[in-house]
């Protein structure tokens, strides 16, 4: 951005090769119990991913965080190979914490049905959210947080190009009631160019 004045973070859909990210609203609620019955995600006890009997709840709570304006939730769904419009839910996402003043925001609470993983779907979601961010939005940093245990979601940010930060000690308290480290991550603005190589050179080479 050339302004000084941040972007609105407002609701917006964002349409990349294998993925789409549309605003979340009600009428995901079917498509994404499928998703995370694909694969059983909310069994995985490092993760805070809603059962398909708690996702009318989930989704109610992400849209009551968007309208306090600390969370701007996506659905996202495949791209049809057929239409080249969106086709199938395949999970959520979202910037989270969001500082509008700043700005700066968290890409989190992201899950992805397991049929789904290798589709190209994953790093195309990230380079949408980034490149929106980094360049419409105008953030000097894009942050990324998660579970210590979590090994596959804290390399799959390293590849990323994210930097780790730090380990937030007995940070915050899990589903089952056990104190969680948190890792934290994050992109700088000067850093977005060569992430952004990264990710373009990894979706070119699904082609």
């Amino acid at each position: 951005m050339t302004s000084t004045e941040p972007a609105p973070i407002k609701p917006i859909t964002l349409t990349g090769k294998y993925v789409v990210l549309e605003p979340l609203n009600h009428d995901h609620h079917d498509g994404l119990v499928e998703a995370v019955r694909d694969g059983e995600l909310w069994k995985l006890w490092y993760t805070g991913v809603p059962a398909p009997e708690q996702m009318a709840a989930e989704i109610d709570r992400r849209l009551e965080l968007q309208d306090r304006g600390s969370m701007l939730p996506f659905t996202a769904r495949l791209i049809d190979p057929a239409t080249g419009g969106p086709g199938t839910v395949i999970g959520m996402t979202t910037y989270m914490n969001i500082d509008a003043a700043t700005p700066r925001v968290e890409i989190g609470s992201t899950w992805n049905a397991a049929s789904s993983h290798g589709s190209g779907s994953n790093p195309d979601s990230k380079l949408l959210l980034l490149r929106h961010a980094f360049e419409t939005l105008g953030c000097p940093a894009v942050e990324f947080r998660t579970h210590w245990l979590n090994h596959q979601s804290r390399e799959a940010i390293a590849r990323l190009g994210a930097k780790q930060d730090g380990v937030l000690r007995s940070h915050t308290r899990t589903s089952d009631g056990a104190l969680r480290d948190t890792v934290v991550f994050s992109i700088l603005e000067h850093e977005w160019p060569m992430v952004r190589a990264g990710l373009e050179a990894r979706l070119a080479k699904l082609r």
